[in-house]
């Protein structure tokens, strides 16, 4: 049984807008299963820190997005919309070159609150960075 408020697919996610943090970080939702979104993103030049592997920041990117862009696929976008309230990361692993992949899972999703753990691990599924969201749902303000 899927958890989102509709039957959306890949294709109605996979659009990463232009001019966004996700956008140049190179960030890409690749999976969206009954209660799961999976993405990934480059490790390279745009994402590594001084020392040539991943910065803790980029992981923390790819969490958030992968974290409120499935906690906005299950509340009802024309009368609500959501924002982080906290994210937390734990960095497990260096990863220096090719990509990291995310899976965002929900642990409570409320009427009020969500809380989405995201784990991000390496080409060989070893843990890179467990984070977790807590998202925010505000009502559209009245017309």
């Amino acid at each position: 049984m899927s958890i989102w408020f509709k039957p959306y697919t890949l294709a109605d996610v996979q659009g990463v807008p232009a001019k966004t943090l996700a956008h140049h970080l190179g960030i890409e939702l690749t999976e969206l299963g009954p209660d799961f979104l999976a993405g990934r993103m480059p490790v390279d030049d745009r994402t590594r820190q001084p020392y040539g592997i991943l910065h803790g920041g980029a992981s923390v990117a790819l969490a958030e997005t992968l974290g409120s862009v499935a906690a906005s696929l299950c509340i009802d976008p024309a009368k609500s919309r959501c924002v982080g309230l906290e994210i937390n990361a734990n960095h497990l692993r260096s990863v220096s070159d090719g990509f990291v992949y995310g899976v965002a899972r929900p642990v409570h999703v409320g009427a009020r609150s969500h809380v989405w753990e995201i784990r991000i691990s390496d080409p060989q599924q070893r843990p890179v960075c467990i984070s977790r969201i807590t998202m925010f749902i505000l009502d559209h303000p009245a017309q």
